[in-house]
């Protein structure tokens, strides 16, 4: 598994890996520029968070890495790694349905409420590392 010992660093195709789920104590990264946003990232291994410009975008308990994490006009993209089952919730437009792809098979549509959030459980501890995508339906 290939945490990222950078805590957030930016892909040569625009996307951004994050967060480290074998942190023994908690560490951050604020104020990181990415396409002219600011992103933060707290994590460790009991949780992994991030935020764009103050605004919720991530989070997964308990702690994760997160490779190639991209965002669309219809959803987001990414690979959550992690020793141990998350919950992940993410952060999109509000009042949407999305349809969720886990390991590349679709578990269904959700719709997010007024906070736009979509949480999903993915099976980390067997499989190690799993890709997730969530698509506007």
């Amino acid at each position: 598994m290939a945490v990222v010992e950078e805590l957030l660093r930016n892909e040569g195709d625009g996307a951004i890996s994050f967060g480290n789920h074998k942190l023994a104590s908690k560490a951050k990264v604020e104020d990181f520029k990415h396409e002219g946003d600011l992103l933060k990232v707290k994590t460790y291994y009991e949780i992994t968070k991030l935020e764009k410009n103050g605004m919720f975008l991530y989070e997964s308990v308990p702690g994760t890495s997160v490779l190639n994490f991209k965002e669309t006009d219809n959803g987001v993209e990414f690979v959550a790694e992690g020793g141990e089952d998350a919950q992940i919730t993410v952060g999109l437009t509000d009042d949407t349905d999305y349809e969720v792809f886990i390991a590349g098979e679709s578990v269904g549509t959700m719709k997010t409420g007024l906070g736009g959030k979509l949480s999903l459980s993915v099976e980390l501890q067997s499989a190690g590392e799993v890709s997730v995508k969530i698509v506007q339906a």
